[in-house]
């Protein structure tokens, strides 16, 4: 006997702001001519797909450490490459 199938669909979502986000919001909505709720949803979208990037990226990163093709590095060791190649580059605009 095939089992039923249950949808859930939000129609609308009452989103709350501090002031300030408030007024940012409000004063994009006027100069862009477009409806608050239209910049909250593509704002979300964006947060989403970016989201979905990062996690993608750290994914594969992950995937890539486990399998050996790339070696971890000590944090104390990639901050020290990282401060000599800076102080390198402000010896070569000096």
């Amino acid at each position: 006997m095939p089992q039923p199938r249950f949808f859930r669909t939000l129609n609308a979502m009452e989103v709350h702001f501090n002031p300030d986000l408030q007024a940012k919001l409000d004063r994009l909505a006027t100069e862009t001519g477009r409806p608050t709720g239209e910049l909250v949803e593509d704002v979300v979208a964006a947060y989403f797909d970016e989201l979905a990037g990062v996690r993608e990226m750290l994914n594969s990163r992950y995937d890539e450490l486990k399998s050996g093709r790339v070696k971890p590095i000590d944090g104390e060791e990639a901050f020290a490459r990282l401060k000599a190649k800076t102080e390198e580059q402000r010896n070569r605009q000096a």
